[in-house]
């Protein structure tokens, strides 16, 4: 069996884990509990287990804290929201909880408290118990009439002790758990009464399950690989110590602590699903970052014990993602979840799932204002066995047959439900999948039956419409002749043919490439070409590409979601130009930048534009009045 686990949308690291033998022992959740409560009765039945894997583990975790949360008030961060959101779905969550009332909040600063008639509360985090997120649980306590309080936190013990800067030998003579004890102390003071029940305990929920093999790290969506202007940052950290020339040079003594407990974050739940799937691990790396990940896992303390007694073995592969940024932003990928992801808006909150607009499904008209009005649909199905049959096979068939399945399994669901469908053979188009999608419409029952395989027939749908998907032949046309050119002419002659794509707002067709295109296309260049000399062409050449994009850059109104994640957007001026906005990215990014004067509206001031090089292949853009 071979799992997967990584980031698939701007992801750090990529983990493969391929288990030539295994068992699966299943072990207890690791827990400490300053006055015992019985739990109450479980509304719903555990699910049953599919084969050991990352699926069948993270739903082991979460039948953990379903145990606990019969009539609580539930908080939940992001990670772990995603981590149920792939895994078990928040229906199972919501029978677990029982009662007519919604009890499910995210874990925030801002977060409603809860009431007299709200006595229990379950708080579900990723993260772990230090700093502001302490600071968050007592706030929200504070402010609630708790009696009975659960902390579980996806980071174990081991890991607490050493962010709480705990010895190695020390931690090893330790009794109990003394740092998740000193938290349920604090638990009943915040409560207002030591005779209350307060209970800490970790259970690993930091992958959501994407399907049985593959699973995503939503908790480590910020672990990016070090990049080599890093460097000189790590070396102002450690004046007294011998410099770094590389990154080659980088160990994990070099790291800001910070960092060092991310990393360790990481290995502890790598660690938690080798013990489920009964193997020893071996570790091989490529890149900086993976190695030192790599390393910390195969030095990890409490894995040595587990190795001794596993049965299986498995082959850990850590790969740095900017290693394969081509992988990435390339359009040479024949597949439809590709495109779904690349061209559906991001569904809030989560980094790998997107929002499917449900409104044809209503009575209500397939206009703008009447979109928010409707809960978005998602990709994520896991308690619906159809929909996920499709979905897993939307991960691994090619565009053509991918779009086939899905026509089959919604005709195969209007059969069932006995709706007068009209079957009609060739080319499957949009409007026939629309077609058959709309049979349900009026069908309360067969819409309830296949909502998730309507949800993912919408979002074929809407991407086979979308405008991106129109272009993505022009991508993919486009990165052929430049990899055709690549090893016959220089960077420059590159450059200077990109130039002409290169349009100002005013000048754009629907078929011309946006801002955020042509820094795709731009990564995708210095992706490929790797190693190049630098020369005066070369120069010239990315001076006339700064300058072309600094025109389009001054005559945006509006950035999309893009350029706002790798800019800072502040607020807008009265006009709407963002250009009165600071935008910013750390300077240490920066290799070059361009004065330049601002648009007509702005002849009063002057803008910087600095174009930043990540490892010689991406560029970011930031925008700074000056």
């Amino acid at each position: 069996m071979c799992a997967e686990i990584g980031q698939v949308r701007g992801g750090t690291t990529c983990t493969v884990l391929t288990v030539k033998a295994s068992r699966s022992p299943i072990p207890g959740s690791v827990s400490s509990k300053r006055s015992s409560c019985t739990p109450g009765p479980r509304l719903c039945e555990p699910p049953i287990m599919s084969a050991p894997g990352v699926l069948s583990f993270t739903q082991q975790g979460w039948e953990q804290v379903l145990a606990k949360v019969r009539w609580a008030l539930v908080y939940l961060d992001a990670a772990c929201a995603e981590s149920l959101h792939w895994g078990c779905g928040s229906t199972r969550l919501l029978e677990a909880v029982g009662g007519p009332a919604c009890h499910l909040r995210e874990f925030e600063p801002a977060a409603v408290g809860g009431g007299a008639e709200q006595p229990k509360a379950v708080f579900v985090l990723s993260c772990l118990l230090k700093g502001r997120t302490v600071e968050t649980l007592r706030d929200i306590i504070c402010r609630s009439h708790f009696q009975y309080c659960v902390v579980v936190t996806a980071v174990n013990h081991a890991v607490h002790l050493t962010a709480n800067h705990v010895p190695a030998a020390a931690a090893a003579e330790l009794e109990g758990q003394p740092v998740f004890e000193q938290l349920e102390e604090k638990l009943c003071e915040w409560m207002g009464n030591m005779n209350y029940t307060a209970e800490v305990l970790h259970v690993p929920l930091l992958f959501a399950p994407v399907a049985p093999h593959l699973a995503l790290t939503p908790a480590f969506a910020s672990l990016f690989p070090l990049l080599p202007q890093d460097v000189r940052l790590l070396n102002s950290a450690r004046p007294d110590k011998r410099r770094l020339a590389s990154l080659n040079e980088v160990d994990a003594s070099a790291l800001p602590p910070e960092l060092l407990l991310q990393i360790r974050c990481l290995v502890s739940g790598l660690s938690s699903l080798c013990e489920h799937l009964g193997v020893r691990e071996e570790c091989f790396a490529v890149g900086s970052l993976s190695r030192i990940i790599a390393a910390d896992l195969a030095n990890y303390g409490p894995a040595k014990n587990r190795r001794k007694t596993a049965t299986g073995r498995a082959s850990v592969v850590f790969v740095d993602r900017t290693l394969d940024l081509t992988g990435a932003v390339g359009h040479h990928g024949d597949n439809l979840l590709e495109k779904i992801i690349s061209a559906l808006p991001q569904l809030p909150g989560h980094t790998n799932d997107v929002m499917v607009n449900m409104v044809e499904l209503t009575a209500l008209q397939n206009e703008e204002k009447n979109q928010s009005m409707v809960a978005p649909g998602c990709l994520a199905q896991s308690n619906d066995p159809a929909a996920r049959a499709l979905w897993e096979a939307l991960l691994s068939t090619k565009h053509k047959e991918a779009v086939m399945e899905v026509r089959r399994h919604l005709v195969e669901a209007a059969s069932r439900e006995n709706l007068p469908i009209k079957m009609s053979m060739g080319r499957v188009t949009p409007g026939q999948l629309m077609s058959y999608i709309q049979l349900f419409k009026n069908n309360l029952k067969a819409l309830v039956n296949h909502c998730g395989l309507l949800q993912l027939g919408l979002a074929t749908v809407q991407t086979l419409k979308h405008p991106q998907t129109a272009k993505w032949d022009n991508f993919l046309a486009f990165e052929r002749l430049l990899l055709q050119s690549i090893g016959e002419s220089t960077m420059s002659v590159v450059l200077n043919q990109l130039l002409p794509m290169i349009k100002p707002l005013n000048q754009r067709t629907d078929d011309d490439y946006s801002p955020a295109e042509l820094l795709i296309l731009l990564i995708y260049i210095y992706s490929v070409s790797g190693e190049f000399t630098v020369d005066k062409d070369l120069g010239e050449a990315e001076e006339k590409v700064k300058k072309a994009l600094a025109q389009v850059f001054c005559e945006e109104s509006e950035f999309c979601p893009l350029l706002q994640k790798i800019t800072v957007v502040g607020e807008k001026s009265e006009n709407g130009s963002p250009w009165e906005s600071v935008y910013y990215i750390p300077d240490y990014f920066t290799l070059f930048s361009l004065r330049m004067q601002s648009p007509d509206k702005m002849t009063s001031s002057k803008v910087r534009i600095a174009f930043y090089f990540i490892k010689g292949y991406l560029w970011l853009l930031t925008f700074e009045r000056c």
